[in-house]
């Protein structure tokens, strides 16, 4: 009886591993192709993705949100290594809809080592999945610290790892112009143009910016010190530059340079 028992237990093992391997399926990310759009379009109202939330309450101190993601009724796993099949998770620290159509999402691995975790776009192509890499090779000095993952800009869309611009709502992909072709931009991203279309990151020496649809660029070099204080920056900005439009009807970022006669009056 006891052995009936011990084979009938496994057999319900053996067949809940084969159900959960058939459910799941492994993607090994393509390359994206500049300038993509993904807002394709799927019949019916309901999204073709489920989100599933898992909260690991193993650290007292916080509760950390983890997340799958089903296409129809598949489990979604990526090959982050395409030599290495033992690379693939299913496990995400963000996930997020960017177009309203939903059939595109842009997902960051949940990794653990303490390094930014690699990012991709989860898409629907006529009727199937596709999984899109968002990595372009490196050489920087300073990669460590510009390699920040997701940046949300307002609604407008989202800055990946200082190389991509993802705008909202039509899911287009963009490749941010770099200042050096072998290394992303050394630079912290901090504004975005009021008409959404320039990105402006803060190197060392100057404000970079880069009109993300034409890739046109302007690099503004600083002439006066910058404050160390980043609470202190937005507030230097508005006091030492200005937006202003060039020839082409390109809205960047140049230091207004206010010098006037000062009346003797003001220091009364």
């Amino acid at each position: 009886m006891k052995k009936t028992l011990y084979a009938l237990v496994l057999s319900v093992l053996f067949f809940s591993c084969q159900q959960n391997q058939e459910n799941a399926a492994t993607y090994t990310p393509r390359v994206l192709t500049a300038n993509e759009k993904f807002n394709g379009y799927l019949e019916g109202s309901d999204s073709a993705f489920t989100v599933l939330v898992h909260k690991d309450e193993a650290s007292s101190s916080e509760v950390k949100e983890e997340f799958k993601v089903k296409f129809r009724d598949t489990l979604v796993k990526i090959q982050i290594n395409k030599a290495d099949p033992n690379s693939a998770t299913e496990k995400f620290s963000s996930v997020q809809f960017i177009n309203t159509q939903k059939t595109t999402m842009l997902v960051q691995i949940s990794d653990k080592s303490g390094l930014t975790a690699p990012c991709y776009l989860l898409s629907i192509k006529d009727g199937k999945l596709e999984v899109i890499s968002l990595y372009r090779p490196s050489t920087g000095k300073q990669d460590t610290k510009y390699t920040t993952g997701i940046i949300k800009v307002g609604r407008a869309g989202y800055v990946v790892n200082n190389d991509f611009y993802i705008t909202n709502v039509n899911a287009q992909v963009y490749l941010i112009k770099r200042q050096n072709p072998n290394e992303r931009i050394q630079g912290q991203f901090i504004l975005n143009s009021p008409d959404k279309s320039t990105l402006v990151f803060l190197t060392e020496k100057s404000l970079y910016q880069v009109h993300y649809v034409s890739d046109d660029v302007h690099n503004e070099t600083f002439s006066k010190a910058v404050p160390q204080s980043a609470a202190d920056l937005p507030e230097w900005v508005r006091n030492n530059f200005m937006w202003q439009k060039n020839k082409k009807g390109i809205t960047f970022l140049k230091f207004n340079d206010s010098d006037r006669i000062v009346d003797i009056r003001e220091f009364q």
